[in-house]
């Protein structure tokens, strides 16, 4: 297994965990925030950068991953609509400013291209071997 592999491997783990954390706080968090609290945008803006930077590591190597093994399941747009559908999500979870039907697409999208990225990690492993 290279250095690339294993990075889109454990990005990927590390994505759909955060994606699972961030639905526990879109439906556990009581009340909407005032879109102007400056000090909540702080605590958010803190909260969410390492959020953000994962999800932008993650797209550059999957991205990477892709171009090195090509061919389906999974293709570089999934992967752009992806990686813009988890900064929704980040967003919608913290301002909770989305119906829960849109919010629950974004999160089943989410979690159905990582999966996707997860399988062909395997089927890269086993053609490797």
């Amino acid at each position: 297994m290279n250095g690339l592999e294993s990075t889109v491997q454990q990005l990927s783990l590390e994505m759909k965990e955060q994606v699972d954390t961030l639905y526990d706080r879109f439906f556990s968090q009581e009340g909407k925030p005032e879109v102007n609290d400056r000090t909540f945008f702080t605590y958010m803006k803190e909260e969410t950068n390492p959020i953000f930077d994962l999800n932008n590591r993650w797209a550059g190597a999957v991205e990477e991953f892709l171009a090195a093994y090509p061919g389906g399941p999974v293709y570089p747009p999934q992967i752009k609509n992806t990686k813009e559908n988890m900064e929704l999500v980040i967003l919608h979870s913290y301002y909770i400013d989305v119906p829960k039907k849109r919010y629950m697409e974004l999160y089943q999208s989410i979690h159905y291209v990582v999966n996707q990225v997860l399988d062909k990690y395997v089927e890269v492993q086993g053609s490797n071997q």
